[in-house]
């Protein structure tokens, strides 16, 4: 009879395209885990991996077999799950996934409470770009993801917690100490500086301002807020930035200037994103009302 271990191997085998490394992340040993995919494929009559010294290959039937496996795993997982919703809330662990233009400046921010009110709630954090998180919510790799609206979640459900603007951050030099506002019009004659493609704080900056990418008056592109702002402090350029993140990139740096941008808002909206039927929405709703609080007594 197929066991839930052998699917689990098998799953990290496909994760991992490599039959050590799969055993490792399973903590068992190699030939442990080749000998319990080989007893999976006799069971199936399907070759799900072809492999030799070099590579690992997954099979066109082997996909079939992954993806229905996939789901058995979310059941066998959500099965668990309504058997443990009687507990305190924070009893189990959670996993959840977040941008990176969201974690560094909301996770300092909530955490601290979470800790204090739930200290034995297990979190595990993984910071990955919007439309990985998406498919690890999607496939049961991770419970929720934390994310920046509007992007396409078709299919999930979305926990709305805070909204916010973007700020126009130049050196203090190249702009007035008089200017409280700016807009998108004059937005277009500045040295603008933004995260490369791929980041959806590019498109939300890019849409809040209504400019194309090639209005963009800089070459410089950064995977980091952080290197934005470092670059603004040269000179270099400027940039926009969420209000979440205001206190923290522009703490150290006296001489940059943040202004509103004067556009209609709110410039993006973040939320918790899960599955339709995923059993612990109670605490995730629990996690939207901790998240709004802490964010309303943190950015005045």
């Amino acid at each position: 009879m197929i066991s839930l271990k052998q699917l689990h191997y098998a799953l990290a085998v496909e994760k991992t395209l490599h039959f050590k490394r799969a055993a490792e992340a399973c903590n068992i040993s190699q030939s442990a885990l080749s000998t319990a995919i080989t007893e999976l494929e006799k069971q199936l009559g399907v070759t799900i991996f072809e492999r030799n010294n070099k590579q690992v290959l997954l099979t066109n039937k082997g996909q079939l077999v992954l993806n229905k496996a996939k789901r058995v795993k979310l059941e066998v997982d959500e099965l668990m799950q309504i058997a443990q919703s009687n507990l305190d809330p924070f009893s189990n662990p959670m996993s959840i996934g977040v941008i990176p233009t969201i974690g560094p400046y909301l996770l300092p921010k909530v955490l601290p409470k979470m800790r204090r009110q739930y200290p034995k709630f297990k979190l595990k954090i993984i910071e990955e770009q919007s439309h990985v998180l998406v498919d690890m919510v999607r496939n049961g790799e991770i419970d929720a993801a934390i994310l920046a609206l509007p992007f396409a979640i078709e299919g999930l459900m979305s926990f709305e917690f805070w909204q916010e603007d973007f700020y126009w951050v130049s050196h203090k030099d190249e702009v007035s100490s008089a200017m409280r506002e700016i807009t998108s019009e004059q937005l277009k004659s500045e040295r603008l500086m933004l995260l490369k493609e791929g980041h959806c704080l590019k498109d939300h900056a890019l849409a809040a301002c209504r400019l194309k990418t090639d209005n963009q008056g800089s070459d410089f592109h950064s995977a980091s807020l952080h290197t934005l702002i470092q670059m603004v402090a040269g000179k270099l350029g400027t940039t926009l930035v969420p209000q979440m993140a205001l206190d923290q990139l522009i703490y150290n740096e006296s001489e940059l200037s943040a202004v509103h941008l004067n556009e209609p808002g709110p410039h993006r909206t973040i939320a918790l994103i899960i599955r339709p039927n995923y059993v612990r929405t109670d605490e995730i709703t629990l996690l939207k009302r901790i998240f709004n609080e802490e964010l309303k007594q943190s950015i005045k």
